[in-house]
């Protein structure tokens, strides 16, 4: 009875309109006066942060804030997958013929994932990632690897939590939800970046929308309030680092695994960052 009960709250509290409401707050002058109370509720590290508390204008800017600079130095070994985010990893694992089984109980379809995209045999045994972003973490996304982007996909959706309920009581939250996903070709092969919306996230943005390219570490794209990235790898491209496992935290930076040796390619130095 409890879980049909959060269940239904879960998906009354998921229309856009609500999240369209909080968006506009978060923007809102007023909004400046809560930055305290919601830093000291969720423990962030006000330390880390680029300005003093008392600069942010408005809740959305302290949300999408930037670090200092050194706060998160990069893993600086060629061919490694660096984490794009601070977040708890909540799946790791090969994908079986274009599923990835038992993400927190359930199987998901690449292709429903990836809103059906001719890219999908390219991913359909490569290795996945689920990155939970809660709203204590830096909410930047980075480039997890050196290349060039080759597309990019703005899928409408709902507005789930990503919470632990609601990815294992409501179905497949991460292919229902907003996604902007980013392809990116890099010298070992090519990745997908798939940004996940979720409950109160009014958008999920590219730091610089008319970038071609990144750097590894490139501040690439930002949520506005908590959500998730899948990380896909190619086929037979990647193997994971032997000590990372579910439930780890990461930060942005951190090795995640390792590409296999890489082919040549003949992909450039992005240009723009």
């Amino acid at each position: 009875m409890a879980a049909t009960w959060m269940k239904w709250m879960t998906e009354l509290s998921s229309r856009k309109w609500i999240s369209k409401l909080m968006g506009r707050f978060s923007h809102s002058g007023g909004s400046r006066f809560i930055i305290p109370f919601f830093a000291k509720s969720y423990g962030i590290p006000l330390h880390e942060a680029e300005k003093e508390i008392g600069d942010y204008r408005t809740l959305n800017e302290f949300f999408t804030r930037r670090l200092k600079p050194g706060m998160r130095p990069l893993h600086e070994e060629p061919g490694v997958l660096i984490s794009p985010v601070d977040a708890l990893v909540t799946f790791m694992g090969v994908i079986q013929d274009g599923t990835l089984l038992n993400v927190k109980g359930q199987d998901y379809s690449l292709a429903e994932l990836l809103n059906h995209s001719p890219r999908v045999e390219a991913y359909k045994h490569g290795y996945a990632f689920v990155l939970y972003l809660s709203p204590t973490d830096y909410h930047r996304i980075h480039a997890p690897v050196t290349g060039i982007k080759l597309e990019s996909d703005h899928i409408k959706g709902r507005v789930y939590p990503v919470n632990d309920f609601s990815m294992r009581h409501m179905r497949t939250v991460l292919s229902r939800n907003e996604r902007l996903i980013t392809y990116i070709s890099h010298a070992c092969g090519e990745l997908a970046l798939v940004k996940v919306g979720a409950m109160n996230v009014s958008s999920i943005k590219y730091t610089d929308e008319a970038a071609k390219g990144w750097k590894q570490g490139d501040d690439l794209a930002y949520f506005e309030f908590g959500s998730t990235v899948v990380l896909l790898t190619q086929n037979a491209s990647f193997t994971p680092l032997s000590e990372l496992a579910v439930g780890r935290k990461v930060c942005m930076g951190e090795a995640l695994g390792h590409f296999a040796a890489p082919a040549s390619s003949g992909l450039s130095e992005p240009t723009n960052q």
